[in-house]
């Protein structure tokens, strides 16, 4: 199967999708079902069993999403999210060339890569395929996506994103104020933002493909208006968001009026 988040990144388009760091199969489908193109299940923050990776993923194929990883920092993770049957992974902290040209090796065949080779995996439909075709159309579909989350990696972008086999930077703005030493201000003081925008002016510049996070459609709106072309929601944001708005404006109300 094609994979059309990263066949919409390379001719252009835009994508969104939502991060999700819990077990919720039944969520997944409810965010397919509105029209979301991708998922992030979230190795690196959630709480996930492989076998729960695994019954997420089918949840996101079952309403047409595309099922992206953020892999954790176990050296097996990329196999593991690979064979369960993700259409991409999302690396954190990529600080050189040389961690990047490890991803890729990871998450590719070889010869470009050093990933294992296996057909009694899902990804291979449990032995159905198999071949050289199985493992070209891997390789071929297969989303990298690795995070820009350090000072040092924003040294080393262009590097980075020199190496075969990457298709995007994600911009990781929590994770880079706080390695910049702005834990109290956040992504949104003004040596991030300027960093931030760097950033976005070297994509465009060489042609580089960005993804950010967003905890709302106005940070979505902004992210792709800076450059970006593929913006995950954070999806326990949204919910608390809504959850938050409920509450507060039922309880504004006075108590003959309160609807319990």
């Amino acid at each position: 199967m094609k994979n059309k988040v990263k066949q919409k990144i390379m001719n252009g388009e835009n994508v969104l999708g939502v991060f999700l760091g819990i077990f919720a199969p039944s969520l997944i489908e409810m965010i397919g079902y509105t029209g979301y193109d991708f998922v992030v299940i979230d190795d690196e923050h959630g709480a996930f069993s492989h076998s729960e990776i695994e019954d997420m993923v089918r949840a996101a194929e079952l309403v047409d999403l595309v099922p992206i990883i953020r892999v954790s920092y176990d050296a097996s993770s990329i196999q593991k999210a690979l064979d369960r049957g993700a259409k991409g992974i999302q690396v954190p902290m990529v600080n050189t060339k040389e961690d990047a040209e490890l991803v890729v090796k990871r998450a590719k065949f070889p010869p470009q890569g050093q990933r294992g080779a296996a057909f009694a995996i899902r990804a291979a439909r449990f032995g159905m395929d198999g071949g050289e075709s199985y493992f070209n159309e891997s390789d071929e579909n297969v989303l990298i996506c690795v995070h820009i989350e350090t000072p040092e990696a924003v040294q080393n972008f262009r590097e980075i994103m020199s190496v075969s086999g990457i298709d995007m930077a994600f911009i990781g703005s929590t994770d880079l104020s706080v390695n910049m030493g702005y834990k109290a201000e956040g992504a949104q003081h003004p040596e991030v933002q300027q960093v931030i925008q760097e950033l976005y002016k070297i994509g465009k510049e060489y042609g580089f493909k960005i993804g950010t996070v967003a905890a709302n459609a106005q940070g979505a709106l902004k992210g792709f208006e800076l450059g970006a072309s593929y913006i995950g929601i954070t999806g326990t944001s949204v919910i608390m968001q809504a959850l938050d708005q409920i509450v507060n404006e039922t309880m504004k109300m006075d108590d003959k009026n309160r609807i319990l």
